[in-house]
């Protein structure tokens, strides 16, 4: 996925109401800019930070300037939730996850479970449809490891019975965990931060839903799926 223009560098002055960040630019302006994680954006929102901002035209935007990315670890992070699932688009358009290739057709948002819509419907003729839900990662508190949720995810946990009602009814199902940053070589659910999630995918697991986490590799200028990881199951390390 490339930022589809240069993005502005600056320094990250304060997080706020979850939605909005305040920086300062390398050139002096101070910006307040929208921030698109509704996480907690642990060792992420740290004053200090190097940041990276996107600019939209759009005058009807009561906020030009987005937060995209931040130097956290001597590595850049992507903040943006929104990111996720057009890597997964491009990466499904290239055939560039195996676990989940050959599908004819990749239809996005389609109404299934309690009142939801799965990230990506994938079909083909004479295999059972694949229900795949994408979940954006970004946290990381100890090693290499990777860890997903970063705070209690309710919503989250609603689709992971929802995948398992799919498997149960002979279809598949996938839990993909798109990690944003480069310096994870594994991927684990943190029970510390919510272990009703962390059990809840374990059981989906050993219930048939398939659990798959991709690191990303990231600059300033793209976003793009790298290379699976190994899921080591429920992390309740701090």
């Amino acid at each position: 996925m490339d930022f589809p223009q240069p993005l502005e560098r600056g320094v990250l002055v304060s997080r706020y109401k979850r939605f909005f960040v305040d920086v300062v630019m390398d050139d002096g302006r101070a910006i307040t800019a929208h921030c698109p994680n509704p996480g907690a954006m642990l060792g992420l929102n740290t004053p200090g930070l190097p940041a990276w901002l996107s600019k939209s035209d759009d005058p009807k935007r009561k906020l030009a300037h987005t937060l995209e990315l931040v130097q956290a670890d001597g590595g850049l992070v992507g903040i943006n939730t929104m990111h996720p699932n057009r890597i997964v688009a491009e990466a499904l358009a290239a055939n560039a996850i195996p676990e989940v290739g050959g599908y004819a057709t990749h239809r996005r948002e389609v109404r299934y479970g309690e009142n939801s819509r799965v990230d990506f419907l994938l079909e083909h003729p004479g295999r059972a449809p694949c229900w795949l839900e994408v979940k954006n990662c970004h946290l990381r508190r100890t090693g290499a490891l990777a860890e997903f949720p970063d705070c209690v995810a309710a919503r989250s946990l609603k689709h992971l019975r929802e995948l398992t009602a799919m498997v149960e009814a002979g279809q598949r199902s996938v839990m993909l965990f798109v990690i944003q940053r480069t310096d994870c070589d594994a991927f684990a659910a943190c029970a510390e931060l919510d272990p009703a999630y962390a059990k809840g995918l374990t059981e989906a697991a050993a219930r048939g839903v398939e659990v798959l986490a991709y690191r990303c590799a990231i600059d300033t200028a793209a976003v793009t799926l790298a290379d699976r990881v190994p899921w080591t199951g429920a992390n309740l390390a701090g």
